[in-house]
Formats: structure tokens, sequence, C-alpha cells
């Protein structure tokens, strides 16, 4: 298994609220681990929210006894979001705090994924396909019809959520199993990327022959950059079925 895994402030914030969590070794009994949080909330909030809950849910794991890794994933999400609502009732300071989650794990030749908000994860083999589906409000009007994919690129309300942990006592997540092939790719990412660097962009990159799985991260995140850069910007690369380990 070869992994990447980088997050970067971009050129509008000044401070970083994304984060990630990459174990190729087994967490519990996951025998791999890979998240990516994307916080929001004033101040330090945000940054807290989507750090402290990777840790509850890395710590959830690590301690749950079922082998099922819908379950386990399902169980640490819950304990995150119980413990952010927590944090916040607590602390006036973190008040209204909260982070997306997108968590994936690799069993055999499957990846089993865990969503909420508008983190992504895509497979990439031929072709780049997103696998999740966005808990937002214009990724839900597209849905309905009633914007196009290039309408929602650039409505003023794209950055707003209909998912995330700590904003409701029960947490709603989307469930994916995925069978991989030999070349199979995972990207996960924070829409401070998907936001900055459409579909057909990341494609280009990551497929260009002949580039490091950090070489293609870095230039996923260059590119978020110069394409203006307005949000933090969060990457994990995956090569399940390569023996080496590439991390940032």
């Amino acid at each position: 298994m070869r992994v990447y895994s980088a997050t970067d402030v971009g050129q509008k914030r000044k401070m970083n609220q994304d984060y990630v969590f990459v174990s190729e070794s087994p967490v519990g009994n996951l025998p791999n681990l890979f998240v990516v949080a994307d916080g929001m909330g004033g101040h330090s909030a945000g940054d807290f929210a989507s750090s402290y809950a990777v840790r509850v849910m890395a710590d959830a794991i690590s301690r749950d006894r079922d082998f099922n890794p819908v379950k386990v994933m399902r169980h640490a999400i819950e304990a995150a979001n119980e413990e952010i609502r927590s944090q916040a009732a607590k602390n006036p300071t973190l008040a209204g705090m909260g982070t997306t989650i997108v968590a994936a794990t690799i069993v055999g030749r499957y990846a089993y994924i865990a969503n909420v908000g508008d983190s992504r994860l895509y497979v990439i083999d031929s072709r780049i396909h997103q696998v999740t589906r966005d808990h937002s409000l214009v990724q839900e009007m597209v849905r309905m019809g009633e914007l196009n994919e290039e309408e929602a690129r650039n409505h003023p309300d794209k950055n707003i959520i209909t998912r995330a942990l700590g904003a409701e006592e029960r947490v709603n997540i989307d469930f994916f199993e995925l069978p991989l092939a030999e070349d199979s790719m995972i990207l996960m990412c924070s829409d401070g990327l998907s936001n900055m660097v459409a579909d057909h962009e990341m494609e280009e990159i990551i497929l260009t022959p002949q580039m490091s799985l950090k070489a293609r991260g870095e230039a996923l995140v260059t590119r978020a950059n110069n394409n203006g850069g307005k949000d933090n910007i969060a990457v994990v690369l995956v090569e399940p079925f390569t023996n080496e380990v590439d991390k940032c």
C-alpha cells in the first residue's frame, strides 16, 4: 500500500481547520484507516472540532470488538458526534462547532466508506468517479434537478452543508461498499480541493504517467492554490495494492 496525505491552509484563510489521519497498519479490528475532516466554527472551534472528532474516532475504533467495518465506523462516528456536542455544551467558545467526516478502510479487495458532510471520496481507475454524495444545500438542488453541475459549482450557497458531526443529537451517516481493481486509486479530500479543482483536472493530474504519488498529491494542492485557494485543502491519496508508503 502506498499513501500520501497533506493539508494546506490555502490562500485566503489564516487558520487550517482541515485534519487528516492515515494509518496503513491496523487500528483496532480495522486493517487500516483513512480520514479527512473539515471543521467549522468561530476562532479555533473548527480546528478543534476536526482534530478532536478524528481522535475520538480512532480511539473508539481501537477499542471496538466488532469485526464488521461498517459497524465499527458507525460506532466511532456516533461517538465523535456525541463528544463534539458534549464539548460544545461545556465550553461557550466551542458552541456551534462541527465537522465533516469522510472515512475509509480497505479490507481485502473492498473499500468501506463512511461520509457525513461535503468532504469527498473518489476512486480513480481509467477515469475518476465520485463515490460519496455531498450533504449540501446546492447538491440537494442538483439531485432535485433545480441546478446543473456547472451552476452548482459557482452557486453562492455551495458551502452550506446539510449534515455535520455536532449539528444534531443523532448523526445521519452514508455508507458505501466499493470493489477495487488492481490499479484502483483512492482520493479523499475536503471541499477546499473539490471547489477549486474540477474533477477532470484531478483526473488529469492523478493519471499523469511516471509521476510519484507524492508529486500527484502536491500537484493537486498546488492547483487548488493556483485556482484561488479560497479554503483549507486536505488530500489523502491511497494506492491499495502497492508496497510503498509515501506520506507527508
